[in-house]
């Protein structure tokens, strides 16, 4: 099972909020689909990274369920 709340932690430790992540170009669609751990593309997540300056690690873990 997908799991992001790292990025939420990863957010909250680099004082990133979810505006900022919205002037950088993840919409609202997206947002919604990290807040209820849907899937997402790998460019997105790469997106994700570099604007966090961060690895995939700080964004999303994988459990088991």
């Amino acid at each position: 099972m997908i799991d992001f709340s790292p990025l939420w932690e990863t957010m909250k430790d680099k004082k990133i909020s979810q505006y900022r992540l919205l002037q950088a170009g993840i919409d609202n669609k997206t947002l919604d689909a990290l807040k209820k751990n849907n899937n997402i593309t790998l460019l997105t997540l790469e997106k994700l990274c570099k604007i966090l300056k961060c690895t995939p690690n700080d964004v999303v873990r994988f459990t088991e369920n």
